[in-house]
């Protein structure tokens, strides 16, 4: 015998003795993580069994290092449960590759190569069979019209990977109505599938595509399983051990999927793992979209660095932003509560020039981050106002209501779309509930808004439609809505006698926000007292005394005043009836030409002297944007006027960037009559 038949003779040997014939390896589709090892017919007598009989029944082929061989026999497939058997070949064991001679053979080498061939084409052809298919998520929710569908599919024949029924009734769940949405999940939890279903998913979990084990955390927490389950706390393990495996798609999955789900302790470890990962990989995202759903979702907490490194980011892909990421970077930085003046500046101009079209509940994210944000931009507001007052015939009115609540919240002043409000308002009464009245009758009075002759109109409306729903009101509300009509000067007595009712007041005392409800029920009482009431002028409410005023020193006008008009002759921090605090009091006569010295005799009740209010406002005191009022102030120059004072507002900002000689001057134009200073410019000429 030759070299080469040597060689083959002595591989066959090797092979023989390696491994027992009878050794398979059963692949359980529904157990990938531990298949089962069978041993069947085996015993000690047949390790050793020759070679030769188990050639002439099997079929060879090489795979990487091993010879594996597949019995053609019965025992092959049984129940749909494939076997194999396998023959493991070492290479530092087996060296020599197999040879064939073919002198020593009586078939030529080509007749060989040609059966083998065929021999393992037919076996390519078994072995595809055989292989456990896998199922599509895609697939499944085109079949199925239910959830119990999906399950139904699933216990007659469990497929691989199993987290594709939970991501195809996530996606069979989207396309129902809340309330069948609702039944079917209790259908889904009641199914006797479904425990057996969430047993394959752990087991699974560690073996699956990363992104499939995310895609079904993901469904699993949309359909409402409890979070506190043994299968949504095991996934979260798993994805906190395979976190490093995430790339930018697994990256904004995982955001998702943090962004749904309650504080826990495998969540917020999961969160600062998130957190560390995205600090890492931050400059490798490309989409803007994975960039924005990861800074929504790392939490107000993150540290400022990393927060910073995002805005960066955010910063160096503006250009690559749509219009639609533009009106969604409002509502991310929000959620991280980044104030980017940048950012939002970029942004507001991208909404602001592409704003018609906008669906309405993304303005209303927009403006309820702004609000977040403490963000004020008034081209922006202006647009967002303008596009609805321009379209305002195809919404309701509920949404503008809602906008202008948001619009009262900055003391932004809507004129064009608030007059609107107020026609509809008035000619369709029936749509508004109590909520929303008692909202209306806030803006208008808050931004001291009035339309012509209609607002009289406008507020018999209110009144009428809330006179109607007076025994269904709690006494917040009616405090809320007598309050504002107060402070507009209009009083309907229905709601008023209701409101002075001692139950009522007893309530308002003793419940909800108690100092809020005492404030108010001073300002009512102010206003009955004071204003054209029709009723009640001489009512004492017994009521908690306001705590004391505090008084804000003005320096500067307190030394131009003194400059302009020397000691003695002003007051300052001066407190009034009815709570009310003015920063400086001037005495003068009747024309307002000369100031007098203040003594101590009683000049209220003197028809010769005019007293001057000074007060000292802030910008917050009117309308964004402008130097209308807003209603608390207006209601307190109405009520200085009747208590016989004349008016001066002094903007602080403004005096602020004066130097003393310019305030002066303003002060002096404010202060005397136009005629006293026409008399004294003409004094002051003839004596040059």
């Amino acid at each position: 015998m030759n070299n080469r038949a040597g060689s083959f003779l002595w591989n066959l040997r090797q092979v023989s003795t390696l491994v027992p014939t009878g050794r398979t390896v059963r692949l359980c589709p529904l157990a990938f993580c531990r298949p089962n090892i069978t041993y069947s017919n085996w015993n000690r007598r047949n390790l050793l069994n020759t070679f030769g009989n188990t050639v002439h029944s099997s079929t060879r082929y090489l795979f990487q290092d091993a010879l594996i061989f597949k019995s053609e026999g019965d025992g092959c497939q049984k129940k749909g449960i494939s076997t194999v058997t396998v023959f493991t070949v070492d290479k530092l064991r087996c060296p020599r590759r197999l040879s064939f001679d073919s002198k020593h053979f009586p078939v030529s080498v080509n007749e060989l190569k040609k059966s083998f061939h065929q021999e393992a084409s037919d076996e390519d052809v078994l072995t595809k069979r055989r292989k456990p298919t896998l199922i599509s998520s895609e697939k499944l929710s085109q079949e199925c019209n239910s959830l119990s569908d999906v399950l139904d599919i699933f216990s007659k024949a469990p497929k691989f990977p199993s987290s594709n029924y939970f991501s195809a009734m996530w996606t069979v769940a989207k396309r129902m109505s809340e309330d069948q949405k609702r039944f079917e999940k209790q259908l889904m939890f009641n199914h006797p599938a479904f425990n057996q279903l969430c047993e394959h998913v752990m087991r699974e979990a560690k073996i699956m595509y990363f992104d499939n084990l995310l895609f079904s955390l993901h469904a699993i927490v949309k359909l409402g399983i409890p979070q506190n389950t043994l299968l949504v706390q095991t996934l979260l393990r798993v994805v906190q051990e395979r976190i490093n495996e995430c790339d930018e798609k697994c990256l904004s999955v995982l955001s998702t999927i943090l962004n749904t789900m309650e504080p826990c302790k495998n969540v917020d470890v999961l969160s600062a793992g998130l957190r560390m990962l995205v600090d890492e990989q931050v400059w490798k995202i490309k989409h803007v979209f994975t960039l924005q759903t990861v800074m929504r979702s790392i939490g107000k907490d993150a540290p400022i660095g990393l927060k910073r490194k995002l805005e960066m980011k955010a910063l160096k892909e503006l250009d690559q932003f749509s219009v639609l990421n533009c009106q969604h970077m409002f509502s991310v930085l929000a959620a991280m509560n980044h104030r980017s003046i940048i950012l939002l500046n970029e942004c507001s101009k991208r909404v602001t020039s592409n704003i018609h079209g906008c669906p309405f509940k993304i303005l209303i994210n927009i403006l309820q981050s702004c609000k977040d944000l403490q963000y004020i931009n008034i081209d922006l507001f202006k647009g967002i106002a303008d596009y609805v007052a321009t379209t305002f015939d195809i919404w309701k009115l509920k949404k503008v209501l809602f906008l202008l609540i948001l619009f009262e919240n900055f003391g932004f002043r809507p004129v064009g779309l608030m007059d609107l409000f107020i026609k509809k308002a008035a000619d369709e009464p029936g749509f508004l509930n109590v909520k929303s009245l008692v909202g209306i009758l806030n803006v208008y009075s808050s931004l001291n808004h009035f339309y012509k002759c209609q607002t009289h109109e406008f507020l018999e409306v209110m009144a009428s439609a809330l006179t109607g729903s007076l025994h269904h009101i709690s006494s917040e509300n009616l405090l809320n809505a007598v309050c504002s009509f107060c402070f507009m000067n209009h009083f309907p007595l229905a709601l008023i006698n209701q409101l002075l009712q001692k139950d009522i007041i007893d309530d308002l005392l003793t419940a909800g926000d108690v100092e809020r409800n005492v404030h108010r029920l001073h300002v009512v009482a102010a206003c009955l007292k004071l204003d054209d009431a029709p009723c009640h002028k001489d009512l004492d409410l017994a009521l908690p005394q306001l705590p004391p005023t505090t008084f804000c020193p003005q320096p500067k006008v307190a030394a131009v005043l003194s400059d302009l008009l020397g000691e003695g002759c002003f007051s300052q921090s001066v407190q009034l009836p009815h709570n009310y605090f003015i920063d400086f009091e001037i005495r003068m006569d009747a024309n307002r030409t000369q100031v007098l010295p203040f003594s101590d005799v009683d000049v209220v009740t003197s028809t010769d002297i005019q007293r001057v209010a000074v007060l000292c406002v802030p910008k917050s005191a009117y309308c964004l944007d402008s130097t209308h009022p807003k209603g608390y102030l207006a209601m307190k120059m109405r009520h200085l006027k009747i208590m016989g004072f004349h008016v001066i507002l002094v903007n602080n900002w403004e005096v602020e960037k004066l130097e003393m000689k310019d305030a002066a001057a303003v002060l002096k134009t404010e202060i005397y009559s136009p005629k006293a200073l026409s008399a004294a410019d003409r004094h002051l000429q003839s004596t040059c």
